[in-house]
């Protein structure tokens, strides 16, 4: 089957480019960024002018590209070309809600429709060892699993349309609580003249350790805000949680703890560096 992947940014770079490398058949890919797209057909994809012209070509349609509104114009641009043979994968981290009601217009069409957005950043991305979230239809899915396995080490099916993102939204809110928690702690020991190797080896001792300061710690201690996974994207996603859990009334307080950090980061300006950043705020330096 020939494969479209549509949005080259951070994640879909690397991503688009394992499927290059592992799969069999034609790739081709688009982007507004046409350097992207060029950087793609160097190592063997099939750079294309537009989204309708991969859309034409291709068999199974990827999709990774920012916000909501953007998954909504892509998918109602792409409808004429849209009928039975076609499988669409949204890889976006977007409302649940928007990506059902695409979900819907696709399959209108008479075509299958699978959301299914990553965890992890940009080195996992490069590596091909992401996780992949999935919600579609159960017969979908071992369809789909051997492309997306292309991408990622761990793929679940999370249940029926908009599950996957579902995940990807407690996921992430979950990440920004235990991020949050780390900067204030941090902060507290290095006041207290304890330097971020100790800390980060204390920790590693008990009930604490988390995938979070093994991964980022070094990058914190050496200001390092090298942009791998955005500040404004992870806002985005805490945006998305607030309204779902005002929606289904369930208090989250760690979460808007960790939201109003976020807010003061966009306030601050600092939105397309690295979410890590947000230590600078919990240290009080945009203060």
């Amino acid at each position: 089957m020939k494969i479209g992947f549509i949005g080259l940014g951070i994640m879909g770079e690397s991503m688009c480019e394992n499927i290059v490398k592992k799969h069999n058949d034609k790739v081709y890919c688009s982007d507004l960024n046409k350097v992207q797209v060029e950087k793609l057909a160097a190592v063997g994809a099939i750079g294309c002018e537009n989204n309708v012209e991969v859309a034409k070509n291709a068999d199974i349609i990827i999709s990774m590209v920012p916000k909501s509104e953007h998954v909504k114009a892509l998918y109602e641009e792409l409808l004429p070309y849209i009928d039975k043979t076609k499988i669409c994968i949204d890889m976006s981290t977007i409302d649940p809600s928007v990506s059902v009601s695409v979900s819907e217009m696709i399959k209108a069409k008479g075509a299958q429709f699978a959301d299914a957005p990553v965890v992890k950043s940009k080195p996992a991305a490069i590596e091909g060892t992401l996780g992949v979230l999935v919600g579609c239809e159960e017969k979908l899915f071992p369809v789909i699993e051997p492309i997306l396995k292309y991408m990622g080490c761990n793929v679940i099916r999370m249940g029926e349309n908009g599950k996957g993102l579902v995940m990807k939204i407690c996921h992430n809110a979950l990440c920004a609580e235990i991020q949050n928690g780390v900067n204030e702690t941090l902060v507290l020991a290095q006041k207290m003249g304890i330097s971020p190797e100790d800390y980060h080896t204390a920790i590693s001792y008990g009930g604490a350790q988390c995938f979070y300061l093994d991964a980022q710690w070094q990058n914190i201690a050496n200001r390092n805000w090298a942009t791998a996974f955005s500040l404004e994207n992870e806002h985005k996603d805490l945006g998305i949680c607030q309204r779902l859990s005002e929606e289904q009334k369930v208090s989250m307080p760690g979460m808007e703890n960790a939201k109003r950090v976020y807010d003061k980061g966009m306030d601050a300006g600092i939105g397309k560096e690295d979410w890590r950043a947000t230590y600078k705020i919990v240290n009080g330096e945009l203060d």
